[in-house]
């Protein structure tokens, strides 16, 4: 596609259009306290019904725009919602499909204009576009009626978590636990203001984008829209040539999950291995230099605009904050994001059921591998656990689960007392605690650092000799190889040794098999025992360098010849591996490679 330039709605026009569409589904029946889903693609659209819940005392329930059918399913009759608010396509492929097995549905709502055939939903259910309920709600004679305002205590949004396991779960957050955990938040952000523009393209059912842009709102900020396929001028939909969203509306603030800044990070490895060798060179000084002089307190103008200007043009140049969340990001990663966008890197580590809220480290912080300290509107604290052998008396560092405490954790899973009673308690000054089952360790300076997740996340797997792998950790270190698109690492607690699934590059995949005289088709590269031993040789280097425990090394490996998108169900929205579905999906090949004895 080729896109034009922005336009803009004030903060005044937005306001009337939420009261507006309140008052809207306030005739179609929508009552104070009751539910109402929406299922969108990150838009304006989607923030002003949001706000018009907000103000209106619905309750807003957010289902990702990828989940699958089922749980869609399951999302909407476990709220038992009458109404949905939604887009043409979203509406013409997954709801179409779903309206029948979701009994009590009566109104859906969608964004942008009527489809052009809705004959085929079920009797009962009535079609209606957002302008139309907009216009009801414009004539609505409002006067008489007292708004019901929501009390602190009351649920803004029960959140759908695509966990990496299982059914979905809704998370019920309270108006408090959204003002507590966006102030939070807003306070490690500086000079956060009306001169700020932030680009949001990460689904808005997410809780990180959901509070990034609730800080932006709050502080009079800009939001632009966009989306993954149309963030950059290199991105998959834009028109070779034209124009991609950063370039035109060159935004001071983004957030990003670690599979776009790892996207961003090889692009710009690959470019600089294509460059003469004099280039190369004098980028690998110039990065070297600066990484030197940030370590020391310093800046480095000259360099900054002379040979980093082109690599920040990439988003924009004007990013003066990137925050990451959803997901480790690689210290190398992290590093060359610091460095070649001439900006600081926040990281953060929050949770669903923290309202997003718990760490983001300062901006002046070029340490990696840290997700900062508390923020605060919260507290936290390590818990023993003694399985793993993690203790808070540990030396130097104390470790241990983590624990969120404070005003943004939040009321509990919907309609499911079992699973709330497990992961949150309440001490004895009725402060509320959230086991989030990942395991930290705190350093000197009161930052956190995330050193993995509690067994029954299944990221800790104990191998047969009794060593500890922690998955995770693996994955981090073998992800950004040029090779690598993607890794899922796989242990047995029955087998010695660690195997893993990987998706290739295609275009260094392919010249390494051309290097090695392997011949055939994509998939017959994939399969290939031979170019499998050639991977894992990389494997193995990479490890070593990253000073992997030798256990931890992967001993055998299947290339797969597809991606692993949102769509496939093998990973979240937020790119997070989902390792039940892959493992299922894979249980063929794990029983293959772990069929016979490894010498």
């Amino acid at each position: 596609v080729i896109l034009g330039k922005y336009t803009w709605l004030s903060y005044e026009d937005v306001y009337i259009k939420a009261v507006n569409f309140g008052n809207g589904l306030a005739v179609l029946g929508q009552q104070p306290k009751t539910n109402i889903a929406i299922f969108c693609e990150t838009r304006a659209e989607w923030m002003i019904a949001a706000q018009a819940c907000f103000m209106c005392n619905y309750q807003l329930v957010t289902l990702y725009a990828t989940l699958g059918g089922p749980a869609i399913v399951h999302g909407l009759n476990e709220t038992e919602v009458t109404t949905i608010i939604t887009s043409k396509e979203l509406m013409q492929t997954k709801l179409k499909e779903i309206v029948s097995q979701v009994p009590l549905l009566r109104h859906i709502i969608t964004v942008d204009g009527k489809p052009t055939t809705w004959s085929e939903f079920p009797k009962g259910v009535i079609v209606h576009t957002m302008a139309s309920v907009q216009a009801m709600g414009a004539k609505a004679d409002t006067g008489n009626k007292q708004q019901a305002r929501p009390v602190p205590s009351d649920i803004a949004v029960i959140m759908y978590t695509s966990g990496s396991t299982g059914v979905p779960k809704g998370v019920m957050i309270s108006h408090c636990n959204i003002i507590a955990g966006i102030t939070g938040m807003a306070e490690r952000i500086p000079n956060l203001g009306e001169k700020d523009i932030y680009i949001g393209y990460l689904p808005l059912a997410h809780v990180l984008e959901l509070s990034a842009e609730l800080v932006c709102l709050s502080h009079g900020c800009r939001i632009g829209y966009s989306s993954p396929q149309t963030l950059a001028d290199q991105s998959s939909k834009i028109k070779k040539g034209s124009k991609g969203d950063v370039t035109t509306l060159k935004p001071t603030l983004m957030a990003a999950v670690p599979e776009i800044m790892d996207r961003i990070y090889k692009n710009v490895m690959n470019k600089v291995n294509e460059m003469t060798t004099f280039q190369r060179n004098l980028f690998i000084l110039a990065y070297n230099y600066k990484m030197e002089q940030i370590s020391k307190g310093y800046t480095t103008p000259l360099c900054d605009s002379l040979i980093f200007r082109k690599v920040r043009m990439l988003l924009g140049g004007k990013i003066r904050i990137l925050l990451c969340g959803g997901a480790p990001l690689s210290a190398a990663t992290q590093r060359f994001m610091n460095i070649c966008f001439c900006c600081p890197v926040g990281q953060g580590y929050g949770l669903t059921e923290s309202a997003g809220a718990g760490t983001i480290t300062e901006v002046w912080d070029y340490t990696t591998g840290r997700v900062g300290a508390p923020l605060v509107c919260c507290e936290i604290k390590l818990m023993n656990w003694e399985e793993g052998g993690y203790y808070n008396t540990d030396k130097p560092y104390p470790r241990g689960e983590i624990l969120i405490g404070g005003q943004n954790v939040t009321v509990g899973y919907y309609k499911n007392e079992v699973r709330t009673k497990k992961d949150f308690t309440v001490d004895e000054n009725g402060q509320r605690w959230l086991h989030t089952g990942d395991i930290g360790e705190f350093h000197q300076d009161g930052c956190l650092k995330i050193i993995g997740e509690l067994n029954r996340k299944k990221d800790l797997v104990k191998l047969q000799a009794g060593e500890y792998v922690s998955l995770g950790k693996v994955e981090a270190a073998l992800k950004n190889l040029p090779l690598v698109d993607n890794i899922c690492v796989y242990a047995s607690s029955f087998h010695s040794y660690v195997i893993g699934f990987v998706v290739p590059n295609q275009k260094e995949l392919a010249e390494l098999a051309r290097k090695k005289g392997f011949k055939g088709s994509w998939e017959e590269i994939c399969s290939s025992p031979e170019v499998e031993k050639e991977v894992l040789k990389v494997l193995a280097e990479a490890a070593m360098a990253a000073n992997l425990e030798k256990f931890e090394i992967p001993v055998k490996i299947r290339l797969s010849p597809d991606p692993w998108t949102p769509e496939t169900g093998l990973v979240t929205d937020a790119f997070k591996l989902k390792r039940k579905e892959l493992t299922a999906y894979y249980q063929m090949d794990i029983d293959r490679m772990y069929g016979k004895n490894v010498k």
